[in-house]
């Protein structure tokens, strides 16, 4: 990761990252209330149990008074009670549950909205799998925040809180006694929390990379196993994941110290403390057996809502450094370039023109040197050179892609800068040297989730750049399933398919990245075929890999090192005897030995 994006790495303070979660709950602030008064009835329902049996025993069970009545209404009462907070604590619960994953699923919606807002030039140096880590892994954990521990932690909250109203109830004394043992618990939370953070910390960016590692493994695994690299890379691939083990063992090993041997520990401490009070009271003044019971069951069910939180504050704390990385990633600010000013222009002619652009992808070394050209309406513009040459990040920034600092970008005379993005995408179509195809169908990859391109837009498409005659023969046809990336199509035919899907928005302007690069010389004919006819009346812009396909180029820039070296049509640059030159003997030259093998094989 390069050095601009080393922050995405630094945790954002625990403090901010809470309030801009709670922030998500705003929008159902209504149902939370409902959710929330649901929690403080089923709570004081479970509170006010123990004390119906303390009353039980102290005034029927010790003195043996056992009038029918009044034990029939404690009973219904104690009935009535559990049942009420069952069905209040089943509510809220679903509530509270429901209320999660509709913020979740707003934050996974916001989270991938923005990262389709970031430039290329973010996705050029971050690595993809860490960001499918982000969008997937962490989110997740922010779920379970909202799911497993926020509920958890109002609801026993709100029970503590009852819980001590009614020790204060039975016994004043010993409830300030008891209350000693709140700094401990939240000194033992505090502790946790401080060294549990860099450990998940640490897990998440070990998981991000194991993703990383991972993506670029099944992507490039026909290389590693042309070169033999199996075995390396399951070395990079075990001490990756050695690293990620050994961090979240130390969680492990924090989560077995501080959190249950802790408060079992101080709830044994608190029980001794409370037997104690009442044994030492008990020489002086008769002690209540139903204040003890009910003390001591308090006790115990204040130290169970106490083990829930602890349990579940590695959960919390795992999930406030994941939505840490999300809100880093959210407020990253490599967007990608965007409309300016207040005009919204057309693309009616097509009409290019470069002034004096340089550029640089680092800001370190220039790509681009002072380039400066023009394309008129309906002319051809090819671009040649040798590779790093330049002539990708010239139709980089075309499609407006990067952002320039130097220099200007004209079409029909206008700033690229003052197009909407509609306008720009719409009037400006792109081929790429390899085609990308999604899952779906032929036609869901011809017409793209434009529900403006009709069925009969598609298969004229097809038709037009030749496609027809292989969509065809398939068995289904215009619906044949086309799987990840199109890799049961040759590539000749992804090409075709993403001719098609060009054609389809009907551009003004044509820009072909190496469209014929990648394929067979027979498929090639079928493809200059369709190129050809895409080409007419639009302006054109092409990056040549064989020389042979542009010589009716109206212009031909020869690039080298960044800068335009030489200028003009085929014939002019063969007369000049430069670079072209140069390149087209070595290209003539490599296809008669090709022919020449082929002839001596037959």
């Amino acid at each position: 990761m390069i050095e601009r994006h080393k922050h995405l790495l630094v945790p954002l303070p625990q403090g901010a990252v809470f309030k801009r979660l709670m922030k998500y709950a705003t929008p159902h602030w209504k149902w939370l209330i409902i959710a929330f008064l649901l929690l403080v009835g089923g709570t004081g329902a479970q509170i006010l149990g123990p004390i119906l049996i303390k009353i039980f025993i102290d005034d029927y069970l010790t003195p043996r008074i056992f009038d029918f009545q009044p034990l029939l209404w404690l009973g219904a009462g104690y009935l009535a009670l559990y049942l009420s907070s069952a069905i209040m604590n089943f509510s809220q619960s679903l509530l509270f549950q429901k209320i999660a994953l509709r913020i979740i699923q707003q934050l996974r919606i916001d989270v991938f909205a923005k990262v389709e807002k970031l430039g290329l030039s973010f996705f050029d140096q971050f690595p993809t799998g860490g960001l499918v880590s982000r969008i997937t892994n962490d989110t997740e954990q922010v779920k379970e925040l909202y799911v497993s521990v926020m509920a958890v932690f109002v609801q026993n909250i709100v029970f503590l809180i009852g819980v001590f109203v009614a020790m204060f109830f039975l016994n004043v004394q010993l409830a300030l006694f008891c209350l000693v043992l709140l700094p401990i618990i939240i000194t033992i939370m505090q502790l946790y929390r401080k060294f549990s953070s860099k450990y998940y910390s640490e897990m998440s960016e070990k998981l991000s990379q194991l993703n990383a590692r991972l993506n670029e493994s099944i992507q490039g695994m026909t290389i590693i196993q042309v070169f033999r690299q199996e075995r390396r890379m399951n070395q990079d691939f075990k001490k990756t994941n050695k690293e990620h083990f050994n961090a979240h063992f130390k969680s492990i090993k924090l989560d077995g110290l501080l959190l249950r041997p802790a408060v079992d520990f101080i709830s044994i401490l608190a029980l001794i403390l409370v037997l104690s009070f009442f044994g030492i009271t008990s020489f002086n003044s008769p002690v209540e057996i139903g204040v003890l019971y009910a003390f001591i069951n308090y006790l115990d069910r204040f130290f169970e809502p106490v083990n829930q939180m602890m349990q579940r504050l590695s959960i919390f704390q795992q999930a406030m450094i994941s939505a840490g990385r999300v809100f880093r990633l959210m407020d990253h600010d490599e967007l990608a370039p965007v409309k300016q000013g207040n005009l919204s222009p057309s693309i009616e002619k097509g009409m290019i023109e470069f002034k004096n652009v340089t550029f640089s992808y680092d800001g370190k070394q220039n790509v681009l040197k002072d380039i400066s050209f023009q394309v008129k309406e309906g002319e051809t513009l090819a671009l040649v050179g040798h590779t790093g040459s330049g002539k990708s990040s010239i139709i980089n920034l075309l499609m407006r892609f990067y952002s320039i600092k130097h220099g200007e970008i004209l079409v029909d005379g206008v700033p690229i800068e003052a197009y909407e993005e509609e306008e720009l995408r719409s009037k400006l179509g792109l081929v790429l040297q390899d085609p990308f195809l999604f899952v779906g169908d032929i036609e869901h990859n011809i017409r793209l989730y434009d529900e403006s391109i009709s069925d009969g837009d598609v298969k004229a498409a097809a038709e037009f750049v030749h496609a027809v005659p292989f969509i065809e023969k398939l068995p289904e046809g215009y619906h044949t399933p086309v799987g990840e990336r199109g890799t049961t199509f040759s590539s000749g035919q992804r090409q075709l398919l993403s001719f098609a899907r060009t054609m389809a928005k009907k551009p003004k302007i044509l820009v072909l990245d190496e469209a014929t690069a990648n394929v067979d010389t027979e498929t090639e004919t079928e493809i200059q075929k369709a190129l050809e006819k895409m080409r007419r009346g639009r302006t054109t812009i092409a990056i040549a890999h064989r020389l042979s396909t542009i010589k009716d180029a109206d212009q031909i820039l020869v690039l080298h090192q960044g800068e335009i070296v030489e200028q003009g049509t085929h014939q002019q640059l063969l007369d000049q005897e430069g670079l072209y030159h140069k390149m087209y003997l070595l290209q003539q030259g490599a296809e008669k030995l090709v022919e020449l093998a082929v002839e001596t094989l037959e």
